[in-house]
């Protein structure tokens, strides 16, 4: 709350208000709304702002789907064998139906051509693992533009900010003092600052999703791979339903 007090401060510092900004921040329980402060901010801080609701959204959404995402894939490819090795296909479909999980999906697809060569089930299983991929993937150029874009914005606002101090001595005639630019200068560093922390948080967090996808993707790789060498064991008495 104390960092709110200062920068809400600082903010009016740009209106030429100093008496107003010392009261406010000597003040207890008094608060600056959200929408004020990107007021005073001036026009660049509205971008950062969306920016930062957009990144929040996605890395939301994507934690979402990478933990509904989760499953044990050989303990899914143990039971799922048995209940092939009793020949019941109906029964292994309807049990990738209740697992609904993006690994499940891959493999219904493999099931449901059963009986047709082993190279027509592993490219329906390489093209439904594509499209679980791409799910996957979704909206993370959106985090990897933010990540770029944010900062950018940043130091936009830091010239624009730069702009209205000079525009302030022009008209001065260079009689100015340290107050007389403080608008220019707490604007530039406001929106500098705002601007570098949604990136970097942006991008933190792009990285650290894509490390859990590419291990995600890894595994449904690896477990499709064991799926299919099961179908190409040799047959034995007990598997000739299968």
């Amino acid at each position: 709350m104390t960092m709110a007090y200062f920068l809400s401060g600082a903010l009016l510092i740009q209106n030429n208000a100093l008496p107003e900004a010392s009261d406010l921040l000597m003040a207890e329980g008094e608060k600056i709304s959200l929408f004020q402060m990107l007021m005073e901010g001036g026009l660049v801080m509205v971008p950062i702002a969306f920016l930062s609701l957009l990144a929040i959204y996605v890395i939301a959404e994507r934690w979402r789907v990478l933990n509904n995402s989760k499953m044990d894939n050989q303990g899914f490819l143990d039971k799922l064998e048995e209940i092939l090795k009793n020949g019941d296909m109906k029964r292994a479909q309807a049990y990738c139906d209740e697992m609904d999980k993006p690994f499940s999906r891959i493999m219904k697809q493999g099931i449901k051509r059963l009986g047709r060569p082993i190279q027509d089930i592993d490219d329906a299983i390489k093209h439904a693992g594509k499209r679980e991929v791409h799910l996957l993937e979704k909206k993370m150029d959106w985090l990897a533009t933010i990540a770029g874009v944010a900062p950018l914005l940043g130091f936009l606002g830091t010239v624009t900010g730069m702009i209205q101090a000079f525009q302030q001595i022009q008209t001065l005639e260079g009689n100015v003092n340290p107050s007389v630019l403080a608008g220019g200068i707490w604007e530039a560093l406001i929106t500098t600052a705002s601007g570098l922390a949604v990136g970097i948080i942006a991008y933190g967090f792009y990285n650290y999703l894509l490390g859990r996808m590419n291990r995600m993707i890894f595994d449904l790789e690896d477990s499709s791979s064991e799926f299919i060498e099961l179908l190409q064991k040799p047959a034995t008495p007990q598997k000739n339903k299968f």
